[in-house]
């Protein structure tokens, strides 16, 4: 092969994998399905379930086009080969053309095929309709459902755009390049079945674990699969997960420091003593997450020693504001982070009226 095709022949499978598969970089440059045909897709916070079976349609299109489009581009390469006139071409040249079209053609008749009786035949329709039950009487109105939930501002979602995870108050989602899996919380359970330790990972300087967790549905038309995440989401993910989460054996959950002060500091406010609202007095909504009721009230229990004043805690006239867990986030980012054995001991301003306070001052309301 001269150098120009196979300068040219590198350099397309170089951009058909980075296409296929979507680095940052291309992401960045806009160099995506989703960026491409936006005006097309609309808007997935608008109609998540419509979104995708239309970007999953368009990119079947895109990608069975590429063999072709490596044809095409030859042409232009190695105009000395003549592979513009069908009749001067080798055999094998003819026959990569003749699959190229027939890739082609296969893809566009199996989205044809999809989208009759309103996408009644697509992949993602079919998911939907295999959790059709009351309250719910169509696959539409299962969408609607999924629709809805996933505006919400309150769900969990990672994962490259390839391989997302989105966790909603009903649905456990699996977003990839063809097809998004899903499967109701009430049907399902999830087993964490392996662990992988990556010693790099773009986004931090340290070890990264990754989990892999098995959504199995007892709906036997739903189909069962895996979904990815980092340990460090994985106390995020169990507190919107409501399915039950079981562990392997052999597989150990590593936790950040902040996830194992947290444990820790809600232990030791149980200890505490706990407070008693008045009657009449109504709990607020924790202006922190705005999800649970407040449960802390700050009261000045211990007693300082030595006659430093500015360590001694005071007094907060604050009424229940917050839950444990925002409160426990907030004493922890207050904290000298390369200190972790001085959290405990230490004294924070209250996140409202800055009265100093230690985690002997914290009570849980009863």
């Amino acid at each position: 092969m001269e150098s120009p095709e196979l300068t040219f022949t590198l350099a397309y499978i170089v951009f058909s994998l980075c296409f296929v598969f979507t680095p940052t970089e291309f992401r960045s440059a806009g160099l995506t399905i989703q960026n491409l045909f936006s005006s097309w897709l609309g808007s997935e916070d608008v109609g998540f379930v419509q979104y995708h079976v239309r970007r999953t349609s368009i990119t079947v299109l895109i990608h069975s086009a590429l063999p072709l489009g490596y044809y095409m581009g030859m042409c232009i390469a190695a105009p000395e080969n003549n592979l513009g006139y069908i009749h001067q071409v080798s055999d094998s040249w003819r026959a990569f053309l003749l699959l190229s079209l027939c890739f082609q053609l296969t893809s566009w008749t199996l989205v044809i095929y999809w989208s009759r009786h309103h996408w009644h035949n697509h992949p993602i329709s079919r998911v939907l309709q295999a959790h059709i039950q009351p309250p719910h009487s169509s696959w539409g109105s299962v969408a609607a459902s999924v629709n809805d939930e996933f505006r919400r501002i309150d769900k969990f979602a990672t994962g490259a755009p390839g391989a997302r995870v989105i966790v909603t108050d009903s649905w456990v989602l699996k977003v990839t390049t063809y097809h998004v899996y899903m499967a109701l919380q009430s049907d399902c359970h999830v087993t964490v079945t392996e662990s992988r330790q990556h010693q790099l990972s773009p986004d931090s300087t340290s070890p990264a674990q990754i989990l892999t967790l098995r959504v199995h549905s007892i709906n036997a038309a739903v189909r069962t699969f895996d979904i990815r995440l980092i340990s460090t989401e994985y106390a995020e993910l169990r507190e919107k997960l409501h399915a039950p989460i079981r562990n392997s054996a052999n597989v150990v959950i590593h936790q950040t420091m902040s996830e194992l002060f947290l444990e820790t500091f809600r232990a030791q406010v149980y200890l505490n003593q706990p407070y008693t609202l008045p009657s009449g007095q109504e709990v607020e909504p924790c202006i922190g997450c705005m999800q649970v009721p407040a449960s802390t009230k700050l009261l000045r229990l211990c007693h300082a020693e030595g006659d430093d004043n500015e360590s001694e805690c005071q007094r907060c006239f604050c009424r229940p504001m917050w839950c444990l867990s925002c409160l426990g986030r907030w004493f922890a980012s207050r904290q000298d982070q390369q200190r972790p054995e001085t959290w405990l001991s230490s004294r924070v301003p209250c996140p409202t009226c800055r009265a100093k306070f230690c985690i002997l001052d914290i009570c849980v309301v009863h």
